[in-house]
């Protein structure tokens, strides 16, 4: 079964299939989705990356950019599954 990705961008909800032959990650794949461009954004979350081991900074700072560009509530589906509740 396909992976999904669920979120909502600019209030509105999505949802998209997902493949990591295409991306490394749900982030990617909803801005690709959005044609949002994030070249710049992985510049810097690469900078971030060299400079700190921790990965829950360069997590923060992808979740709190996204949230800028208009992406809220991005859930990961593993093999199409619903998250309880929705």
């Amino acid at each position: 079964m396909a992976h999904k990705v669920t979120y909502q961008f600019d209030g509105a909800e999505r949802e998209i299939s997902f493949s990591y032959s295409e991306f490394h990650n749900m982030h990617e794949a909803a801005a690709a989705a959005e044609g949002v461009d994030i070249k710049q954004f992985l510049r810097r979350e690469q900078e971030i990356m060299a400079i700190t081991r921790d990965k829950m900074a360069a997590r923060d700072f992808r979740d709190a950019e996204f949230e800028k560009m208009g992406f809220d509530n991005l859930y990961f589906h593993k093999n199409g599954e619903k998250p309880e509740g929705k």
